[in-house]
């Protein structure tokens, strides 16, 4: 994507102490660094985060290199600056504390209580930094008889009822609980801090003071089951697993025509009765099995078949065409080498490539949130580990490059 050269941003003038790891948070850190903080990530010397190291895949070229890294990592940290600290050591905790003195936000997520150990607690650092808003993300949250348990995104998946919602339908092939193959309760967690973080900015704006958000995968993933939640808890009823089918709107779904599969996607009665007369089939329309969403659903299967039927004789690119000229939501089934062709994803500029000081050219997608007066920025590839050590200790701390040699050498950076 082209760089914009554009002085103002919606977050310029916010620093980000991003004290996490892996997945969730981050993601929330690179969402604020790509709406214009400045996001310090920082990291274990050596190792740096966890998600460096999780793969294959790693990045072209690296495989059997030194500097090898998974295409994971680069998902969730562009836009920031790296600081390798080793807050084990009393000193290096002491930089934490100096550098949270002068953050607006802090985000962690590591296991309750563990930052207690090193005077990093909130509780500590609201001490000498009231204005501090300080985000802590885990599996379950900070209190509740799991607060002290790891959880990670498929075990969440498993609690949070996601699994029993995701796969076959009982009896059919390959049946039995599945997950969700992109990170979703990591996602969700990471958005929920996010937004948490911006809600208690605006708070800050009124009331002067910082304070601590509780954000946790669980919670995060239960909110986000909407119809499943609420079809229990409102109706009695478990979805259970449906496989391509929607549990509450048909026709909505995989079909196959001459060359493979589209997907079709009916919400109410006006848009079957289009899709109806599209496939020459008006006469569904009056017709009471399917005249109505909850008959159609109820008659899922002889409608599938129907349908099915009716959409022999022309290929994926050729149905496309005709249905979505019919008002009717149809598209393909996309791979990554299809996404990456897809004209709106290109007009839209949704791949952003950046140019990493080691890897070359890295490619990541671009935000979703598009502004008119402040227009996200892509600085800077995902750092690596300790890429900015120096620079960040002189410019938040004023540290001159003596004092910062000498921690070097000490090994507390």
């Amino acid at each position: 994507m082209t760089m914009q050269n554009i002085a103002k941003e919606a977050l310029a003038g916010l620093r980000v102490l991003d004290m996490t790891r892996v997945i969730a948070g981050p993601y929330a850190g690179q969402i604020l660094a790509d709406l214009g903080a400045d996001v310090l990530k920082v990291e274990r010397q050596g190792e740096g985060d966890d998600i460096r190291r999780i793969g294959p895949p790693w990045i072209k070229g690296t495989e059997n290199e030194p500097h090898q890294e998974s295409t994971y990592s680069q998902s969730v940290n562009r836009n920031k600056r790296s600081i390798s600290v080793n807050f084990a050591e009393p000193e290096g905790a002491e930089l934490l504390r100096q550098l949270a003195a002068k953050s607006d936000i802090l985000l962690e997520n590591y296991r309750t209580g563990t930052l207690a150990k090193y005077g990093l607690s909130y509780e500590e650092l609201r001490e000498i930094n009231p204005r501090l808003i300080y985000c802590s993300i885990t599996g379950f949250g900070q209190t509740g008889p799991y607060a002290n348990r790891s959880g990670y995104d498929y075990l969440i998946q498993a609690m949070a009822g996601v699994m029993s919602v995701t796969g076959h339908r009982d009896g059919n092939a390959g049946d039995g609980p599945m997950r969700v193959g992109v990170p979703v309760a990591d996602i969700c967690a990471g958005l929920y801090a996010a937004i948490g973080v911006l809600a208690a900015v605006n708070h800050r704006h009124e009331s002067g003071e910082g304070q601590h958000i509780d954000v946790s995968l669980f919670d995060s993933q239960v909110a986000a089951l909407l119809n499943t939640f609420s079809a229990w808890f409102n109706g009695g009823k478990e979805l259970g697993r449906t496989g391509n089918d929607h549990p509450s709107a048909s026709p909505y779904g995989v079909y196959a025509v001459d060359d493979g599969f589209i997907l079709v996607a009916t919400f109410n009665d006006r848009e079957f009765a289009r899709l109806a007369a599209a496939v020459d089939r008006s006469e569904w329309i009056e017709d009471p099995r399917f005249a109505r969403n909850g008959a159609r659903v109820a008659n899922r299967q002889e409608l599938s078949t129907l349908l099915t039927e009716a959409l022999r004789g022309r290929s994926k690119e050729e149905w496309i065409a005709h249905l979505n000229a019919a008002t009717v939501s149809c598209g393909p089934i996309n791979s990554m080498a299809d996404l990456e062709r897809d004209p709106h994803a290109i007009e839209r500029e949704m791949i952003v490539p950046l140019e990493h000081p080691v890897n070359g050219t890295i490619r990541t997608a671009a935000s979703p949130m598009r502004f008119s007066s402040t227009p996200v920025q892509y600085k800077s590839a995902p750092p690596t580990i300790g890429e900015h050590t120096s620079e960040i200790l002189g410019d938040w701390l004023g540290m001159n490059p003596a004092h910062i040699a000498e921690l070097r050498q000490r090994n507390v950076i």
